[in-house]
This record gives structure tokens, C-alpha cells and sequence, in this order.
């Protein structure tokens, strides 16, 4: 998901402290372009076969349902790549007629290979030069690279991808995976094109999920050149994996047993999630940002703005969503990372889950008669448990900068500790010093990202030479 390059020491050298790389032909695979793109097919495919088994079947109601969820981010996504290309102000008719039929990503995605198949074959000048800091080997050092005109492309790209992604996945893929358990539950059978279709969902599901966790750590830590080892992708994909799966498992276990109230449940969170941001930004009495689109009047703004707020709702209904709104900046993204939400979420989202589970097991039906409903709900909620043990994992280990956090996720469970132990709020002598070396500030931490330790040349770190943000 990087799209870092990887860098060649041949292909560098050292100018005044900073690293100037000047090779730019190595260019990293569209992997997330691809990706998406097979997602999206894969989905939309199956989804359309499933609909013509229900109406060989006669199961309009199930047939319905499935051709909106298809329908609904497909639309989506097509409006999203043809804003994010600016395609309506210009001459490619070819393109908007694929987007017309559905077919966006598929063009987009061979346009993207293209171009880094033809990447390298001639020397290209570059567009813009790119500075960030690198965390390897406990060093902090400044960085430069030559952004040439096909890595800019390229990272047009993956820009577009991640978040159409992201739609697909929370627009699309979750009401789809939650439809389709919801049906097999009822007809108390399973088809094999209804058992595809929720593999794939659950996979674009936890493959948005990822990209929202990247996109956040990308966000807050911009001048920094983040790279994620695979152990790290490893611990995310478990625990968003299990994250999701609970989450859509209590919810449809609910719904079978009280099929009305999980319309509130969801129709709660919904309206929570969607407008906590704009309470906040009411609240900070801060006006609307004027540069979210040139030609855009304060009416299309707040369409925009209410567009980017449903789909961020839709996201915490399922699972975190890494990043926090700010209607009133121009990014709409907050750079500070709210622990203390962050640990409100989980505990509200478990209470949560608690609750729906013990519900059904009061409220269910007999199709649950040779199930053992007690040990289900008890492995559910071992399940989420064990996403959010994941994540304290991944921040504690793995994530690329925990080098910067004020304190571990150690330290912070053993002031806890010596809390309950009426040692009071003051902090106690066994206590660990501040620890750079991995992550929590989850309770104990500022809102403010910390500054590096070995800041050689502050400059360096402020000053941005026309930098590409998202290369």
C-alpha cells in the first residue's frame, strides 16, 4: 500500500544532511490499483449472478436488496474517479462512456499499468521534488527525491483507488455481507454463489478497513516516510478481520431475533457517527473551508461535506475508522490522534455487542434449537476481544512510527496498575520513564504528534520543496 519507493544507495547521495535520491526508474508496482479493481469486478460479478438466482427463484424481496447494494457503490465509485481525474473538463469521451457503462475502474486500472510499463524506458525530467524524514536504524534523517511525471501519475492513481476502495467497501460490501448471512440465517440453507459473494465482501470490507488505518498513520506522520513491514499488515488484517466478522455477526444474530429494532440500532449509530463531527464544528464556531473545490459555491461545500460525513458514519458503524473529521479544516482530516476516543470506541462498541448478543440469546428463535447459543455468543465476544488485543499489539510492535510516541503500551497498562492500587493520579516511582520505542498514548499522551528526538535542522523539517503529499 506504500507508495514509497523503494531507494538504492547507487542511486543517492548526501548533500548538506539530507539524502538526495536521483534515480527515479524504480517505480513500484499499481498493486493497490490492481487490487481494487479486482475487488470491485469480483463483487459486482457475483452480486449480478446472485441476482438472477433470485429471480429464477421468485425472491424478489432478496433480489431487490442485493441489486442496490450492487448498483449503489458501483455509481459511487464512478463519480469518484471521474472528480478525482477532473474528466468532465476534458476531451475523453472514450472514458466517460466506460464510466457510463460501470467499467471505470477496469479502464482506469490499465491505464495505470501502461504507464508504469512504459516507466523508465526514457529519461524524464522531474515535475517536483518530494523532502520527508527517515526513521531506520533509530536515526532521523531528512530525505529528498525527483518525482518524475510517472510517478505522479501513478500516485493519481492509487489516490483515486484507496478511496473508491473505502467506498466500495463500507458503501457496498457491508450491507451486501450483512444482507447475505441475514438471508441464509432465514432460508436456513447455503448456496455456494451467496457463500462467494460474502468471502469477497468480507475481503473488500477488511481491505477498506486497512486503507483507512494506512491512510490515518500516513496522514498524522506527513513528513515522515512511512513504510509498514509485512508482520504489521499481518497483525491490521487480524485484527480487522476479527473486528468486522463480530461486528456483522452480532448485528445479524440481533436481527433475526428482533428484526425491527435493528433498523434503531443502526439508524442510532448512524446519526451519531454523522453528526458528532458537525456538533464539534458548531461548536468551535470556525466557518466552512473555501478550498475544498475551486469552483465549488458554499451550497456544493456543504453537499460535499455531508457526502464525506455519511460515508465516515458508515465506517464507525462497523469498525474504527483511524481517522478523525474537521469540517472546518481544508483536508477535512484531523491530524491529532485521539486516544482517549480511540478507548471510548472499543468500550462502547464491546458494551454494545454485549448487549445485541444478549438479546438474541432471550429473543431467538428455534432455528437456533442445536446451536449452543451460550457458546457463540461467548466466542463473538472472545473474538472482538481478541481484535482489540491486535490492535494494542500493532501499535505496541509494529507500527512504523512508534519510535515518535510519548509512552508504550507498557508503560501505560503499569500506571494503570499502579492507579488501582491507590496510589492515586500522581505518577509513581516504579513507573517507566517515557519510552520513544513503541506506542499508547493512548491515556497518558498529548494530542500533539511529538517531535522527533534528533531534529538536526528544524528547517528541514518545516520547509516542503513543492512536495507531492500523496507520492
Amino acid at each position: 500500500m506504500s507508495d514509497i519507493v523503494e531507494l538504492d544507495h547507487d542511486s543517492s547521495k548526501t548533500e548538506n544532511g539530507i539524502m538526495l535520491v536521483v534515480n527515479h526508474s524504480n517505480i513500484q508496482p499499481p498493486f493497490s490499483v490492481v487490487l481494487a479493481t479486482l475487488l470491485y469486478c469480483a463483487e459486482f460479478g457475483v452480486a449480478a449472478y446472485m441476482c438472477s438466482m433470485y429471480h429464477k427463484s421468485g425472491d424478489t424481496f432478496w433480489m431487490s436488496l442485493t441489486i442496490t447494494f450492487m448498483l449503489v457503490p458501483a455509481v459511487l465509485t464512478q463519480l469518484a474517479l471521474t472528480f478525482i481525474h477532473r474528466d468532465l473538463g476534458r476531451d475523453r469521451p472514450m472514458v466517460l462512456f466506460l464510466h457510463l457503462l460501470l467499467m471505470g475502474p477496469i479502464i482506469r486500472c490499465i491505464e495505470a499499468l501502461v504507464i508504469y510499463f512504459r516507466a523508465g524506458k526514457k529519461e524524464e525530467p522531474y515535475v517536483t521534488i518530494s523532502r520527508k524524514r527517515s526513521l531506520k536504524k533509530g536515526q532521523d534523517r531528512p530525505m529528498e527525491w525527483e518525482i518524475g511525471h510517472s510517478e505522479r501519475k501513478l500516485a493519481e492513481h492509487r489516490n483515486a483507488f484507496k478511496r473508491t476502495a473505502i467506498i466500495q467497501a463500507f458503501l457496498g460490501s457491508t450491507p451486501q455481507l450483512t444482507l447475505q448471512l441475514y438471508a441464509t440465517i432465514q432460508e436456513k440453507y447455503t448456496l455456494y454463489a451467496r457463500l462467494a459473494l460474502m468471502i469477497i465482501a468480507l475481503i473488500s470490507i477488511v481491505y477498506g478497513a486497512l486503507v483507512c488505518s494506512v491512510l490515518a498513520i500516513q496522514i498524522r506522520y506527513d513528513d515522515y516516510k512511512v513504510r509498514l513491514r509485512p508482520v504489521a499488515y499481518l497483525c491490521m488484517i487480524v485484527w480487522r478481520s476479527l473486528e468486522i466478522a463480530t461486528r456483522v455477526t452480532s448485528l445479524v444474530l440481533f436481527s433475526t431475533a428482533l428484526t425491527y429494532w435493528v433498523i434503531l440500532v443502526g439508524l442510532g449509530n448512524l446519526l451519531l457517527f454523522f453528526f458528532l463531527p458537525w456538533i464539534e464544528f458548531w461548536a468551535s464556531g470556525a466557518s466552512l473551508p473555501e478550498n475544498v473545490e475551486k469552483n465549488f459555491s458554499k451550497l456544493g461545500t456543504t453537499v460535499v461535506l455531508c457526502l464525506v460525513t455519511f460515508l465516515y458514519a458508515c465506517i464507525n458503524i462497523f469498525c474504527w475508522s483511524a481517522v478523525q473529521l474537521d469540517l472546518a479544516h481544508r483536508e477535512l482530516i484531523e491530524k491529532r490522534q485521539r486516544w482517549g476516543r480511540l478507548a471510548a470506541y472499543y468500550c462502547g462498541r464491546f458494551a454494545e455487542n454485549v448487549l445485541l448478543i444478549v438479546l438474541w440469546y432471550f429473543y431467538k428463535s428455534d432455528f437456533y434449537e442445536y446451536v449452543c447459543a451460550p457458546l457463540l455468543g461467548a466466542q463473538l465476544l472472545i473474538c472482538y476481544s481478541l481484535s482489540v488485543l491486535f490492535m494494542l499489539l500493532f501499535y505496541q510492535f509494529c507500527h512504523p512510527c512508534r519510535r515518535l510516541f510519548k509512552y508504550n503500551v507498557h508503560d501505560c497498562l503499569h500506571c494503570v496498575c499502579c492507579r488501582r492500587h491507590g496510589r492515586g493520579g500522581s505518577r509513581c516511582r516504579e513507573c517507566p520513564p517515557q519510552s520513544y520505542s513503541t506506542t499508547a498514548t493512548m491515556l497518558l499522551g498529548s494530542d500533539q504528534p511529538p517531535e522527533p528526538q534528533n531534529s538536526q535542522n528544524p528547517e528541514v523539517n518545516i520547509q516542503m520543496v513543492a512536495q507531492d503529499r500523496h507520492c
